[in-house]
């Protein structure tokens, strides 16, 4: 009777794998595949983008569309603004979110977890009701049309002060001990015991900043006038009409713009997985 049950047990549990497993790979087919169609299409001529059937190999691939947009658009200028922006939006908020997190995990200080809730709780603030003030405040400070205003405005985030805060609490209190005792302050523990132990959250964090800061568009549109500051996202959007660029080249922009951050995502998926087992919800 129980061998008959256990034979019922594993197979409904194989038959549960098995969905689960054809589920998620629908999903990332169904994900895939408008990424798939724009690849396909920036290898067409212009008039073939919008065809119907859809031809998913084109017969003839146009390679000269990635040769072409680096000719009529000034992407190397896009490439250089985006790099720039989201090189130092990185730095800047794994600085800030590791301090703060780290504060909020190992110093204590009055009103140190009503602060911190306080904070974690802007998360759900949809950034549309804060951007008119932080637009009035780059303005009164002198710093619209410039990448110094977007850097700012992207240099604290409640998230990585979450992520961060969460690996620390998982640290060993008596580790700060030893440390205290050996004659190491705050901040030497923090550069020489807590950041070296921290590697793969800030890997992770640093891949989402990374991302999130890369395909920022609404931030560069609102603040930045200038055209020879504009990022990728802002820029490809807007080369069709002054530069009579066709669908297919600006698909074939698209693709060269997804590029660095599909490659920081392959190269960097281990850290994430590794972090997820580090970040929890602790108290």
């Amino acid at each position: 009777m129980n061998s008959k049950y256990r034979i019922k047990k594993s197979t409904a549990e194989k038959v549960k794998l098995m969905f689960t497993y054809a589920l998620l790979i629908l999903m990332a087919a169904i994900m895939l595949v408008p990424f798939l169609w724009m690849l396909s299409a920036s290898l067409k001529l212009e008039k073939d983008v919008f065809s119907y059937p859809i031809v998913w190999i084109p017969r003839d691939p146009q390679w000269q569309n990635y040769v072409e947009i680096w000719k009529k658009v000034p992407l190397l200028t896009g490439f250089f603004n985006t790099t720039k922006l989201t090189v130092c939006t990185v730095v800047l908020q794994l600085l800030t979110s590791s301090l703060a997190a780290y504060a909020f995990a190992k110093l204590e200080f009055k009103g140190r977890d009503t602060i911190f809730m306080i904070y974690v709780m802007t998360i759900s603030i949809p950034w549309q009701v804060y951007m008119v003030p932080q637009y009035k405040m780059m303005t009164l400070f002198g710093l619209t049309n410039s990448h110094i205003g977007i850097i700012l405005m992207h240099a604290f985030t409640a998230t990585g002060v979450f992520m961060m805060r969460q690996f620390f609490m998982g640290v060993p209190k008596e580790l700060n001990e030893a440390a205290a005792i050996d004659g190491a302050g705050p901040i030497r523990t923090f550069i020489s015991i807590m950041l070296p132990m921290a590697k793969s959250t800030l890997a992770s964090l640093a891949i989402i900043v990374f991302t999130y800061s890369w395909n920022d568009y609404f931030t560069t549109f609102i603040m930045i006038n200038d055209t020879e500051k504009l990022t990728l996202p802002v820029g490809i959007l807007s080369i069709k009409q002054p530069f009579s660029t066709g669908d297919n080249v600006v698909f074939a922009a698209v693709v060269l713009a997804i590029l660095p951050v599909l490659i920081v995502f392959l190269i960097g998926q281990k850290w994430i997985v590794k972090s997820m087992t580090h970040v929890g919800v602790k108290g």
